[in-house]
């Protein structure tokens, strides 16, 4: 297969698109095709050439960024099979989970020092790892698209939740 600027990120990685993967094989691979497409290798070519390596080193970072991070990775899945995650536009959330951000929310606000926000980083780091393995199997064993973009979704608000307390923290240990 010949690759273009339009081939999917998995398929100018060379890797099955699927959510799991191996993260040293992404970044040996990535280091691979940054050299063979660094504008500096075309430094004495012509215009065309320069311009061609130039965004194909900008493709190949864009994909790296995207299969890199699992949540963008996840994202990425379903927009290829149709089934575009619209944060903006659809919010809902099962009334299990949005207790568990009210609550967490909730306990963030009375946490009073550095013990109580570790302890809810590690809660929060073990609910994430939790949807990963969930949004793994959803992706890769069920195939199951729309499901997906619910949890990617979730996993969103959990992010941004992290992000929360990790700032809390270093705001405590300025």
């Amino acid at each position: 297969m010949t690759l273009s600027l339009h081939s999917t990120d998995f398929q100018i990685f060379g890797l099955p698109p699927k959510f799991a993967i191996e993260r040293s094989a992404l970044d040996a691979r990535w280091k691979e095709l940054q050299r063979e497409a660094h504008p500096d290798r075309f430094a004495m070519a012509d215009a065309q050439a320069q311009r061609q390596a130039m965004q194909w080193s900008v493709r190949i970072n864009e994909a790296y960024q995207r299969l890199k991070d699992p949540v963008k990775r996840a994202s990425y899945l379903c927009e290829l099979h149709g089934a575009p995650i619209e944060a903006e536009n659809n919010t809902a959330m099962p009334a299990a989970f949005l207790m568990q951000q009210m609550q967490w929310r909730e306990d963030l606000d009375e946490a009073v020092g550095v013990s109580d926000l570790e302890t809810m980083a590690d809660d929060v780091a073990q609910a994430r790892r939790d949807m990963l393995e969930s949004v793994r199997a959803t992706a890769d064993e069920q195939g199951d698209y729309p499901a997906l973009a619910q949890q990617v979704r979730a996993l969103m608000f959990v992010e941004r939740f992290a992000r929360d307390v990790e700032q809390r923290l270093d705001q405590l240990g300025q």
